[in-house]
């Protein structure tokens, strides 16, 4: 109901975005993962972190950059870079929404193919698992230009909270600056596309 009010009353709505860094999965180090805290579109602050390639802890350290620090009082919504980081390290949405007490929206370019996800799974250990966790965040919503997966929201208010953090383009700001500052932390420069 918050976002509805904040959306009513033209408020300002601070999110804060994930999305992780490049990485070789050859090498099997930790996958750095950005946090970018963006009021409406205006960046505000920042957390990083480090998860497993293909693992099984991006919930629990996306949980741990937040509860307990100076940004989560201050949050309505959480967005993600799609619901896997790290290669397919799923994130557990309704879990991480539990935990955080809030809205929490895995946001996509596009529909995701899941038979090639499937198929891409299998050369890891559980892939059952891996599905089942991507289950559990629900359908996939369609607003375009957002494809969404989302926990503790109305799929309607979500495509209008996406839009307003929206500068420009198809991608909310603090997924667009996650993605360029993870990008640049990585190879010294911020990537072309965000």
């Amino acid at each position: 109901m918050e976002l509805e009010n904040l959306l009513r009353n033209r408020r300002t709505i601070r999110a804060i975005g994930f999305d992780d860094a490049p990485f070789m999965r050859s090498a099997n180090h930790p996958v750095g993962v950005a946090g970018i805290i963006c009021a409406d579109t205006r960046f505000e602050g920042m957390v990083w972190g480090e998860i497993q390639p293909d693992g099984w802890d991006a919930t629990e350290k996306l949980s741990q950059l937040l509860i307990g620090g100076k940004f989560l009082p201050h949050l309505h919504v959480v967005l993600l870079d799609g619901i896997s980081l790290g290669g397919f390290n799923i994130v557990d949405l309704p879990l991480l929404a539990a935990r955080l007490e809030r809205p929490c929206i895995a946001v996509m370019r596009k529909q995701p193919n899941l038979p090639a996800m499937t198929y891409a799974m299998q050369r890891l250990p559980h892939p059952e698992k891996r599905l089942e966790i991507i289950g559990r965040a629900g359908p996939v919503y369609e607003h375009p230009p957002f494809y969404f997966q989302v926990c503790g929201a109305q799929p309607e208010t979500t495509a209008q909270v996406l839009q307003h953090l929206t500068d420009c383009g198809h991608v909310p700001e603090a997924l667009r600056l996650a993605h360029l500052i993870a990008s640049a932390f990585v190879k010294g420069e911020s990537g072309r596309q965000a």
